[in-house]
């Protein structure tokens, strides 16, 4: 499977990988013992994602049946905001582990550069956004505390590689000036609607791996009912003329786009068949015209922007 080297680690990221948000958690283990079956040797999870046992419980159950070996899985979470104080995100990087039932994740990001007021995971697990009375509470915590654990998780084994998540290159820049191990990975939207080009020379120049998540567009927000009312890229006749260029599907081409620009895509399914046509996007090349149909669809368009919840959230005004 083709992978992306990470600079200090030299471990190897696959390309695709399965993405766990909204993955339910009555199907979780079993779409998980699926993914892992039909080839996907990356899971991507996310502590705010409320299924991390369930994907453990998946996992578990394709090593215990010689599906794979651990070593063989390249596991993906997140530190959530509420946990972004030194000894809370220490804290919460084991309970996330002893979730998933793994002694280390592969990649361990901060998902957000947003701190929010801590929330006690005995209380309320995952916390989202809002306090107890349904306002968003914002705490001041740096992120070169919350680095510093995330480094000393690295220290202590139980996290191979770190990153962030949600961030744009002024942040990215301002870590740099500090860490003392280098974010290894960035994971953002990216889409033909959010071609962000300009993120991803920056990220190519500093050595750091980036995986594109909602790389289908609007589609994953439909039934969130925050797809801000687009064409969905799925239906977009550009997208059509190149999947039919290519004789692909709308969705493979849409991922291609992303891995032939060197970008770790993490998309999911519940169809077998598109589960399994997904894993197949290496196989294929997008002629430079198809690439240009694609990117030139930019309107600049983020679907998961947190100012839309709290305008104090505005991360990337």
């Amino acid at each position: 499977m083709a992978s992306i080297v990470l600079k200090r680690t030299g471990q190897k990221m696959p390309l695709v990988g399965f993405g766990l948000w909204k993955v339910t958690k009555s199907t979780c283990a079993d779409t998980v013992y699926n993914a892992l079956k039909a080839g996907y040797r990356l899971l991507d999870g996310a502590g705010d994602y409320g299924n991390e046992k369930e994907a453990g419980e998946g996992l578990r159950r394709a090593i215990a049946d010689g599906v794979v070996k651990r070593e063989d899985v390249f596991v993906t979470s997140k530190l959530w905001n509420t946990f972004h104080q030194y000894d809370h995100a220490k804290k919460l990087a084991k309970s996330q582990l002893e979730l998933w039932g793994i002694d280390y994740f592969d990649l361990f990001l901060v998902h957000f550069p947003i701190a929010l007021k801590y929330v006690d995971p005995s209380h309320r697990y995952p916390p989202e956004w809002w306090g107890d009375d349904g306002k968003v509470h914002l705490q001041n915590t740096p992120m070169h505390e919350t680095w510093r654990a995330m480094e000393e998780l690295v220290d202590e084994g139980l996290a191979k590689n770190i990153g962030l998540s949600n961030c744009q290159g002024t942040l990215i820049l301002d870590v740099l000036r500090y860490a003392r191990i280098e974010p290894q990975v960035l994971q953002v939207e990216l889409h033909p609607y959010l071609t962000q080009e300009s993120l991803l020379k920056l990220c190519k120049i500093l050595g750091i791996a980036v995986t594109a998540y909602s790389s289908l567009g609007p589609q994953s927000y439909v039934e969130l009912g925050v797809d801000k009312g687009v064409t969905n890229l799925l239906q977009h006749d550009a997208v059509h003329s190149v999947a039919k260029n290519a004789g692909k599907s709308p969705a493979q081409v849409l991922l291609r786009w992303a891995v032939q620009q060197g970008v770790a895509v993490i998309p999911k399914s519940n169809n077998h068949e598109r589960l399994v046509e997904n894993l197949q996007v290496d196989s294929f090349e997008l002629s430079e015209a198809d690439m240009k149909t694609l990117s030139s669809l930019n309107i600049n368009l983020r679907l998961n922007d947190p100012a839309d919840i709290d305008p104090r959230l505005g991360i990337f005004a």
